[in-house]
């Protein structure tokens, strides 16, 4: 009697029954025929996806290689810049404008703003430009006048003015050496530059420097409580400052005029000092000894050497700029004209009062030849 026929539950026997799909049709091969080309098989596919994997592993690699080699120029290239920007100090500023862009694919650098630097050291000199394109020369005219340490660009214009055109110029006129001899005595409680800003209101006060005119003040209207003068100089000076317009006007009826007597002291030529720092400049010397003791013997007051020695630098008696300095040519050229000028006006006065004796000598042989 036949039953259900039951499923063999060996996996092995039915792994034989199965027909194995192959490319010479479907065959069902024994079992001993099919093991041994199972691990062969495994072994193909094993070393068949090693080879893939190695192979992407590969492609993955040299498709990297260009992005990680522009990455590492990317930094060197960085390096350097901030290299050369924290040395460059001018160009310190630009470091953040300036950037640097990388493309992975093509591992390019670009850099923008690249002549940032270059632009901005052309145009860190300050030079100023007039209106119509040219340039203008600095203030003070310091490229192309030199003048004594004392005058800085600091100093007040119109001591540099002072400098400039009056400071060492030989003067021979007596209302103006009267006028710089009371600038001078002034120095003892002001400085130049104060008493500059305070000429022409002393001009007013004192008669326009006449010392004639001076001679005749009254004291105590010029020294009076609230009066100009007070508020200018203290009461010794000006006291000082008119007895020695009374002085004055004495000297100029004893020697004809006061240019005379203070020029007969370096015998009408100036001292060239011929100095190059102005720690050789004196404060006083002793021909200004000289000059001081005659005028105290004579009654003036406020009238010592150091203030003598300040005079004669401002009228010119010594020639006291560095010789560095434009002006100590300019003010010897205008000493050397006038002492030509000095000398043709005494060759003429000669020649004049030779013409006049030889006049005078034909008018007394006339006169005899006559008689």
């Amino acid at each position: 009697m036949s039953g259900p026929r039951l499923r063999s539950m060996n996996v092995g026997d039915s792994e034989a029954a199965r027909p194995v799909f192959g490319p010479a049709g479907n065959k069902t091969g024994p079992l001993s025929s099919r093991k041994p080309a199972s691990k062969p098989l495994r072994k193909a596919e094993k070393l068949y996806n090693e080879a893939k994997e190695k192979k992407s592993y590969e492609v993955s690699t040299v498709v990297a290689s260009p992005q990680s080699y522009s990455a590492s120029v990317l930094r060197r290239h960085e390096q350097l810049l901030h290299c050369n920007l924290s040395l460059n100090a001018s160009c310190s500023s630009d470091a953040s404008t300036d950037s640097f862009h990388s493309r992975a694919s093509t591992g390019r650098l670009t850099r923008s703003n690249s002549l940032g630097c270059t632009r901005k050291r052309s145009v860190s000199k300050p030079r100023s430009v007039a209106s119509d394109g040219v340039l203008e020369s600095p203030p003070h005219g310091s490229q192309s006048k030199k003048r004594c340490a004392w005058i800085t660009p600091n100093t007040e214009p119109c001591y540099a003015t002072f400098h400039d055109k009056e400071w060492g110029v030989p003067v021979h006129d007596d209302k103006k050496l009267f006028e710089l001899l009371v600038l001078s005595s002034a120095l003892s409680e002001l400085t130049w530059p104060a008493i500059l800003s305070k000429r022409h209101i002393l001009g007013e006060v004192f008669a326009d420097f006449d010392p004639v005119a001076i001679s005749k003040f009254n004291e105590k209207k010029i020294m009076a409580p609230g009066s100009t003068a007070s508020s200018l100089l203290s009461d010794l000076k000006l006291r000082a400052i008119i007895e020695n317009a009374r002085q004055i006007s004495k000297v100029i009826e004893e020697f004809g005029s006061f240019d005379k007597y203070i020029w007969s002291f370096v015998n009408h030529k100036p001292i060239i000092s011929r100095f190059r720092y102005p720690r050789q400049v004196p404060v006083k010397t002793p021909k200004a000894d000289v000059i001081s003791k005659d005028l105290v013997r004579r009654g003036f007051r406020g009238v010592g050497p150091t203030v003598i020695y300040s005079f004669m630098q401002v009228v010119g008696l010594t020639n006291d700029h560095l010789i560095s300095c434009f002006r100590f040519q300019d003010c010897m050229a205008v000493a050397e004209g006038k002492e030509e000028n000095a000398v043709k006006d005494d060759a003429q006065q000669k020649e004049g009062d030779h013409v006049e004796s030889d006049l005078s000598i034909a008018i007394d042989n006339l006169s005899l030849s006559s008689e």
